[in-house]
């Protein structure tokens, strides 16, 4: 902090005890070591805070750009089944095993998508809010393609 050495520490003692005394020379020395513990409290208290700031954001950015991942995956696997949805409709010729295979793959892709979010995850700090999005969305996706069964059940 302060390059202080022990004349220096020396020459500041004799003054203090001639300015201020024999008598009152220790209070005043209690007293300026009590502010300079307080300053000291206050100054970590203070990195403490800001560091922890830091880190919240870094965690906030993080859940964001793990929510944005999310969502590009789940509007890609809403537009494939979406797609096999539609398609009987437009192409009578389908067969069912063809819509099955689509089935499939879209089911593949959210899958794939759900795995990749979960590895980019850290393990040993998972926060409860983002839990919630991930079984939303899979019960999102599951219904959306018992959904899409069910109308290609109704076209046949």
């Amino acid at each position: 902090m302060l390059d202080i050495g022990f004349l220096e520490l020396m020459l500041i003692g004799v003054v203090g005890l001639l300015v201020l005394g024999p008598e009152r020379l220790p209070r005043a020395a209690r007293t300026a070591g009590m502010w300079i513990g307080k300053i000291k409290r206050t100054v970590s208290g203070m990195q403490r805070e800001i560091s922890a700031q830091l880190e919240a954001e870094e965690l906030r950015q993080k859940l964001n750009e793990q929510q944005k991942k999310l969502d590009d995956s789940l509007k890609k696997a809403k537009l494939d089944v979406e797609s096999i949805a539609d398609s009987p409709s437009e192409k009578a010729s389908a067969t069912p095993n063809d819509t099955e295979q689509r089935v499939a793959k879209a089911s593949s892709r959210l899958d794939d998508a759900l795995k990749t979010v979960r590895e980019e995850t850290p393990p040993s700090s998972p926060a409860p809010s983002s839990t919630a999005p991930l079984r939303e969305a899979e019960a999102e996706s599951a219904e959306s393609e018992e959904t899409a069964l069910k109308k290609d059940r109704n076209h046949q």
